[in-house]
C-alpha cells in the first residue's frame, strides 16, 4: 500500500492524502521521500493550480515516526562517517519537504483533520493556508522531549503567522490546543465539520484558481519574501519588479479582453 493517495480533479487540483493512519501518519523516511518527489513533479506540471494536502484516519501527520528514527539511529553512520552529519541528513531529509511546500509555485492548502503536531504541526504551518477541521488539534510539543521546539521550520513559520509573543508561549510551553483556538489566533482560515474539511480547501483552492498561473505564483512567492523584507522600501522593490514582470507577460490585456467580453479570461499556462 502506498503511503500517498493522489487524487487529480478537474481544474488542475489535486489533493494529497498522507496514507499511514495505522500511525496517524507519522513522518516515515520512505512516506517523506515519496511526498517530495511527488510535490517536485506536480510543482513541474503546468496543468496543477493548487494541492490539497490531508491525512488519512484519525490525523492529519503525528510527527516525525519514532521507530524511524531510533532504526536510523541505531543502523549509525556509514564507515568513516561523523555521527552528527549522520543524524544531521535525517533531518534534512524530512525538512525538505517544508522547504518545497514554501517554494512551489501553487499554492498548498493544508486541510488539518484531527492531530497535527510536531512535525505534523511544522508541515501544516508550511502551508500556505490551513483549514481546520472541529477535531484537529495542534502542538509544538519537541520540547516535551527534552530537545528544541525549533524544529521543522516552526521557529520560522509559527512567529510569523502568529506574531513573537504567541509563538513563545506555544513553543516555550509545548501545550497542544483544539480548532477554535487556532481560528483565533488566525492559524487557520475556517472551522469545519470532520467530514467537510477537504471540500472546504477545495471550495478556497477553485477561488483562487479563478486567477492566472502566474498571477498566483507571483503573489504567493512575493509575499513571502516581503514577509522576510528588511524594510519597506525593499519590499517596495521586490513587488515593482514583479508586478512589471506580470504586466509584460499579457495577462492584464487578456484579463481586459474578457471583462469587455463578458467571459472568463484564456489565461495563459506557466
Amino acid at each position: 500500500m502506498s503511503d500517498l493517495i493522489v487524487e487529480r480533479l478537474d481544474g488542475g487540483h489535486v489533493v494529497v492524502t498522507l496514507n499511514r493512519p495505522q500511525t496517524l501518519n507519522a513522518m516515515a523516511l520512505s512516506m517523506m521521500a515519496e511526498l517530495y518527489d511527488l510535490l517536485d513533479e506536480l510543482n513541474r506540471s503546468p496543468e496543477v493550480r493548487t494541492v490539497v494536502l490531508t491525512g488519512a484516519g484519525r490525523g492529519f501527520c503525528s510527527g516525525a515516526e519514532i521507530k524511524s528514527a531510533d532504526d536510523a539511529r541505531r543502523e549509525g553512520p556509514r564507515e568513516n562517517q561523523n555521527a552528527v552529519s549522520h543524524l544531521l541528513g535525517q533531518q534534512e531529509a524530512l525538512v525538505r519537504v517544508h522547504e518545497l511546500i514554501h517554494r512551489m509555485r501553487v499554492p498548498v492548502i493544508a486541510a488539518v483533520n484531527g492531530v497535527a503536531v510536531g512535525g505534523g504541526f511544522s508541515l501544516s504551518l508550511a502551508c500556505d493556508i490551513r483549514v481546520a477541521a472541529r477535531s484537529a488539534r495542534f502542538g509544538a510539543v519537541f520540547i516535551r522531549h527534552g530537545i528544541s521546539n525549533a524544529d521543522m521550520g516552526t521557529s520560522y513559520f509559527l512567529p510569523r503567522l502568529v506574531g513573537a509573543a504567541r509563538a513563545a508561549e506555544l513553543m516555550l510551553t509545548g501545550r497542544v490546543f483544539d480548532a477554535s483556538e487556532a481560528e483565533r489566533l488566525g492559524l487557520v482560515v475556517d472551522v469545519v465539520d470532520d467530514d467537510a474539511v477537504v471540500e472546504r480547501a477545495l471550495e478556497i483552492a477553485r477561488q483562487i484558481a479563478e486567477h492566472s498561473p502566474l498571477g498566483v505564483w507571483m503573489t504567493k512567492e512575493t509575499m513571502w519574501q516581503t514577509v522576510d523584507a528588511p524594510s519597506l522600501r525593499h519590499a517596495f522593490d521586490i513587488e515593482n519588479r514583479t508586478q512589471i514582470m506580470c504586466v509584460g507577460s499579457g495577462e492584464l490585456e487578456r484579463a481586459f479582453s474578457g471583462f469587455a467580453e463578458r467571459r472568463r479570461p484564456n489565461w495563459s499556462a506557466l
